[in-house]
């Protein structure tokens, strides 16, 4: 099995470090960043665009739309950008982890409750192995839910379909 850690929406726009617990999410997918690039794990970044909203923050070609500095691709890192919560849906993902002979998914980023919870359900779907890293997703409160609870929820929820570990839980094995 092939393994790529797959980081998702954590955008300029999304304003990550103020997200629940933001600093120490961005913390954690940069050292899981680390960690995977020492194995030659692929990175997979998926990137948010917002065009089809007039003025939404994560429009292409706009400031907010770039992926968070603290955790830029580097040069090679395939990057799939979309326009739905799903990240495979009209975008060219699964055949490009496919085509990577990748059969299992790291996955962390923003925002739990829509394109985190999304790209879990979707790449399960399609037959996936999914680890959810716990503490490395993460969102805003709303009028509904405190981010916290949202994340908890996600983490309990989310064990239908993936794994859920700690960031310090995770190991990569090289390629």
């Amino acid at each position: 099995m092939t393994t790529a850690l797959m980081v998702i929406d954590v955008q300029e726009g999304m304003q990550p470090k103020k997200a629940h617990d933001g600093e120490g999410v961005v913390s954690r997918i940069a050292e899981l960043l680390k960690r995977a690039r020492a194995a030659g794990v692929p990175v997979v970044y998926v990137q948010h665009d917002g065009s089809k909203e007039p003025g939404h923050p994560l429009t292409k070609g706009k400031p907010g739309h770039a992926i968070y500095h603290e955790i830029a691709p580097k040069d090679g890192e395939t990057v799939v950008v979309k326009q739905t919560c799903n990240s495979f849906q009209d975008t060219d993902l699964d055949a490009r982890l496919r085509a990577a002979k990748i059969d299992g998914l790291i996955v962390c980023g923003m925002q739990t409750e829509f394109c985190v919870d999304t790209a879990v359900r979707a790449a399960a779907e399609r037959g996936y192995k999914i680890t959810l890293v716990s503490d490395a997703h993460s969102t805003g409160d709303t009028p509904a839910l405190k981010a916290k609870d949202i994340v908890a929820h996600h983490n309990f929820t989310l064990q239908e379909f993936a794994k859920v570990k700690r960031a310090d839980e995770i190991t990569f094995q090289a390629r």
